[in-house]
Order: C-alpha cells, then sequence, then structure tokens
C-alpha cells in the first residue's frame, strides 16, 4: 500500500508582512497532496493578516490571537493539529523545494521521525550556505549533546510521540522539544536531501546569551552536568574555527 500520511504544517508569525506570503506559498505549492496548514498569528497589525486572507480557503486552520511568546503559540498549533506528522514553517522559512515533503515520505514508510539538511538564507532570501551543524547521518537525541544538529524545520514528527513545548524555556523549548520525541522514538530516518530554507535571525539571535544558557541547562538535563561542560568546550573550539573559515556562524 502507497504510504500518504497525512502532514500537518505549522506556521507561527506576528508582524511579518515582508516575509509570510514566501512562507505560505512554500508549503502550499507542495506536491504532497495530504497536507493540513495551520497558521497561528499574534494578532498581526502590519498587513500580515491581509496577505493571509488571501490564501484563507487553503489554509485548514487560522488562529488569530494574542498569545504569551512563541512557544505559546506554537503549542496552539499543536493542540489544532490533527495530522499523523507535524512539522513547524515558521514565517520567513521556506521548504527546500516544491516536491519536498514528497521526497521525505518516500524515503521509507511509517517512520517515527524524519529529517534531512537545512539552507540558511538571509533577509533578502538569498543562500548562506548549510548550516554549521551539519545533520547526523543516524540522528539519536543523544545528537544535540555538541548543539542542535537537526533545525526545527527540517524534522518531520509523528503526532503521537510530541509533547507541548515547555515554556519554561523562551526561546530553545524546541531542543527539548526534539529530544523528548527522539527519546521516544524507534524508528529515526535521514531523508538524505536538503529539506528545509532556514532565515537567520530571531530572538535566539536578538538575546543570544539567554538562549545559550536555556540550551546549556537542557543539555546539563539529559546529558548531565561533567559531558555537558566538557562538550561545551568542543563546541567552542568548533565555533571558533568555523568563524575563522567562514567569518559568520550560519546558526
Amino acid at each position: 500500500m502507497p504510504f500518504n500520511p497525512t502532514l500537518s504544517v505549522i506556521t507561527i508569525v506576528y508582524n511579518n508582512v515582508r516575509d509570510i506570503e514566501r512562507t505560505m506559498l512554500s508549503v502550499l505549492n507542495q506536491t504532497y497532496p495530504n497536507i493540513e496548514y495551520i497558521i497561528v498569528d499574534g494578532k498581526s497589525t502590519d498587513g500580515t493578516l491581509q496577505i493571509i486572507e488571501l490564501y484563507k480557503t487553503r489554509i485548514a486552520k487560522l488562529i488569530s490571537e494574542k498569545d504569551e511568546g512563541i512557544y505559546d503559540a506554537m503549542n496552539k498549533g499543536l493542540a489544532a493539529a490533527t495530522g499523523d506528522y507535524v512539522i513547524f514553517m515558521n514565517s520567513g522559512d521556506e521548504f527546500y523545494r516544491t516536491d519536498t515533503v514528497e521526497k521525505v515520505f518516500e524515503t521509507a514508510p511509517d517512520a517515527d521521525i524524519y529529517y534531512g539538511e537545512t539552507e540558511m538564507i538571509n533577509d533578502a532570501a538569498e543562500s548562506l550556505g548549510q548550516r554549521r551543524h551539519k545533520a547526523p547521518a543516524q540522528f539519536t537525541w543523544r545528537d544535540f549533546k555538541f548543539g542542535m544538529s537537526i533545525s526545527h524545520q527540517a524534522i518531520y514528527i509523528r503526532r503521537s510521540l510530541t509533547e507541548p513545548y515547555n515554556r519554561k524555556y523562551q526561546l530553545s523549548a524546541d531542543i527539548d522539544w526534539i529530544i523528548r520525541a527522539a527519546k521516544k522514538a524507534k524508528t529515526i530516518v535521514n531523508a538524505n536531501r536538503y529539506v528545509a530554507k532556514y532565515l537567520v535571525g530571531g530572538m535566539s539571535k536578538a538575546k543570544h546569551r539567554q538562549s545559550l544558557q536555556e540550551r546549556y541547562n537542557i543539555m546539563k538535563e539529559y546529558y548531565g552536568l561533567v559531558p555537558t561542560v566538557l562538550n561545551h568546550f568542543v563546541i567552542a573550539v568548533n565555533l571558533a574555527w568555523y568563524w575563522l573559515r567562514h567569518k559568520r556562524t550560519n546558526d
């Protein structure tokens, strides 16, 4: 039998009229037919909602209301999702190609998690190349010990394995969320292709120190204090070496 699960694609947006249409079209133009598209808008006032309204007949669910931050909004999207799998493609990000979802699910049937590689893009949607953290050949929950090796936009998770985001983390709850799901997963499949384009920046860049502290605390919780301290020396060396060669971090 063909493997054609329903994928819930969730887009979180607030006042991003510049990028929302690009993200929406990357979802709506997918060749894969079984997509439930959910948009959670934080009551935008800059014209974002007017853009969304242009495509309202092609959106399964639109939630537009004030929220208490990005992970509150993402939890609303998760609660609204009914698909077999979920993925977040937030405003500014894109699927890599129009056939990306189709190709991912063709990789293998019925996996708990699918993942792939990510291309970084700037504000002008120009390529900055591959992420510094390359996706591992075979991902497990332990593979975030040296950093987030799979971007949030590049991982498809069986919805039954997901839990709400832990809102005690304001900037890095996605790391905790993925680790929790990966610990429960029995089959994790590498699509061995680029699957997403990620817009650099965002709150984790604007509040970089807080983001790093949260990531450290998450790693300490799952991997232990001493390994996390030692691993951060490796992280620092790798970051410095990448910066010397490329003059940017591509996180």
